[in-house]
């Protein structure tokens, strides 16, 4: 097995930025909360951003909450620095429209309710507004290492998909005609569609009501001419993704159904031309004791049907279950090793208890390391 060696990842200068990817459930914001840990630990600038709305990475790192900007944050003994920050869409979309608008127009375009609501609601908003966090963080030139939680997606990649998908919605027929009367001398909603399109109008301001329609209409002849500055720091970021200094861990847990996304992950991030660094398996159950299953499980039988030692025939019974696991995730493992002989792999042993504070951060980027 090709085994990822994450201090080495971590101590490389070249490693800019760690891209955590994988499906919901399966320990991304911990990975990511550890690795910006353990690299401050070894002697970065670490800064962690978590798309995690549960907040748990706050609680974790001892902060009563994060906001949109990195916060510092105090590790007794690190020779580097730790900084943690928790995007807030709206925020970020917001900054962006300062960014890109004049003063006027982008307060118009943050006055209007349709901005309002697709700023939080938007499909893909969350994945392109993570992007554009990364590209800020990056730019600031403030740290040797961003490590980024991507969004908890059910595809495996929309965090890659997102300004494409922005894109192509903005560039859509729909938009377009919403447009129009900015194109057309302003002369209102109707003209959007003229008198052949009369019924597509009424139906439409039926279905979303004709004030939400003109909010619409309104916002996107506001939106129009920062649109070409929103595609240039897409298209920015995703080249930053595929420089050499961003690597992308895909992390899984053990179990058939994560392990089939991780493959998913891997295979689609070589399609795009990601450089893939490893995976990481997390909550792995590795053996304790050289013990096999069946002579723990005949020292129990004979330790029950003498009456003697109840505890210790229970902990055998337990001891072969564990054995059971984990030879059902080395053969899980070794199957993906074979889909994939390229990809480096660590596997991170489970802990007693969910991770909570920074000793908990700490343990986990020992066994990252594979202390």
């Amino acid at each position: 097995m090709n085994r990822l060696d994450v201090d080495a990842l971590l101590d490389d200068p070249a490693t800019r930025v760690l891209v955590c990817c994988g499906s919901g459930g399966v320990g991304k914001t911990t990975t990511a909360a550890a690795l910006a840990v353990r690299a401050a630990e070894r002697g970065r600038r670490a800064v962690v951003l978590t798309i995690d709305p549960a907040r748990r990475l706050a609680q974790s790192l001892g902060l009563g909450e994060l906001d949109n900007q990195p916060r510092r944050v105090d590790v007794d003994g690190v020779k580097g620095e730790l900084h943690a920050m928790m995007l807030d869409m709206r925020r970020t979309f917001d900054d962006m429209v300062w960014q890109h608008a004049g003063r006027e127009r982008a307060e118009q375009i943050l006055a209007n309710p349709f901005y309002q609501t697709i700023s939080t609601s938007f499909s893909g908003t969350q994945e392109y507004m993570a992007m554009e966090k990364l590209g800020q963080l990056v730019e600031r030139d403030e740290w040797d290492l961003v490590v980024v939680d991507t969004p908890p997606s059910r595809s495996a990649l929309d965090f890659l998909d997102a300004p494409q998908r922005l894109s192509t919605v903005l560039d859509g027929k729909l938009i377009r005609m919403l447009s129009a009367p900015a194109r057309a001398g302003g002369r209102g909603i109707r003209k959007i569609v003229g008198a052949g399109f009369g019924l597509f109008t009424k139906a439409v301001s039926t279905i979303v009501g004709g004030q939400l329609l003109q909010d619409a209409s309104t916002f996107v002849q506001a939106f129009d001419s920062m649109f070409g500055g929103f595609r240039q720091r897409a298209q920015a970021t995703y080249e930053l993704l595929r420089s050499p200094g961003t690597g992308f861990l895909v992390v899984a847990a053990a179990e058939p159904d994560a392990l089939r996304e991780a493959s998913y992950f891997v295979e689609r991030l070589s399609a795009e031309r990601m450089p893939l660094t490893g995976l990481v398996a997390n909550r792995t159950h590795p053996v304790l004791a050289p013990l096999p299953a069946p002579g723990a499980l005949a020292a129990a039988d004979r330790l029950e049907r003498t009456g003697d030692a109840p505890l210790a025939a229970a902990v055998l019974r337990v001891h072969a279950d564990r054995v059971a696991v984990a030879d059902r995730e080395k053969r899980l493992l070794a199957r993906f090793t074979r889909a994939h002989p390229g990809v480096p792999l660590i596997g991170v042993p489970a802990l007693p208890t969910d991770v909570h504070d920074l000793d908990g951060l700490h343990e986990i980027g020992r066994r990252l390391a594979g202390e």
